[in-house]
């Protein structure tokens, strides 16, 4: 049996389209391996500063291209030490507020704690103790520090009608 002139050019080309397939996509997953190893090194150095574990998940990527990445994304931490730096930021600046000067009630004017009146808008803050002088809260019926008050009632009354005057 001969073969046509044609066929043998039909046979020809496409042994060579199929070679060239296979070098594609040989070249292609080259470049996809390449590229996934790449990726993990640079998100691991995102997401830690220990040069094993950035060496141990370049690794695993390496030595096995389909299973690598995927055991690398479920093992690799979940935040970039941007986003960590980022929170802990936050929490200073929410202790900070936290232990922060105390504000006036009416006008949010920063106040210190033994301020008797704001000096931005005069809204009287505290008042003195009658018998020690320390500064007590307008809502306090008794001194906790001498105890001024709380002998009887009366001492009591007295003073929520000093504090409501005072207040005035």
């Amino acid at each position: 049996m001969t073969l046509a002139p044609g066929h043998f050019v039909l046979a020809a080309s496409s042994s060579s389209l199929i070679g060239f397939l296979i070098a594609f996509l040989v070249a292609f997953f080259a470049a996809l391996w390449l590229s996934m190893i790449i990726w993990t090194w640079r998100d691991i150095r995102s997401r830690t500063q220990d040069v094993i574990l950035q060496v141990f998940g370049t690794v695993l990527t390496a030595v096995f291209p389909g299973i690598g990445i995927l055991i690398y994304l479920i093992l690799r931490p979940r935040q970039t030490l941007a986003d960590l730096y980022e929170r802990q930021l936050e929490e200073e600046s929410l202790l900070a507020e936290m232990t922060e000067r105390q504000t006036c009630p009416t006008c949010h004017y920063r106040v210190e704690g033994d301020f008797q009146v704001c000096p931005s808008c005069a809204t009287k803050l505290r008042r003195a103790c009658p018998r020690c002088d320390r500064l007590l809260e307008l809502k306090w019926n008794v001194c906790p520090y001498c105890g001024y008050g709380a002998s009887d009632g009366a001492g009591r009354a007295g003073v929520r009608q000093g504090a409501r005057a005072a207040e005035r």
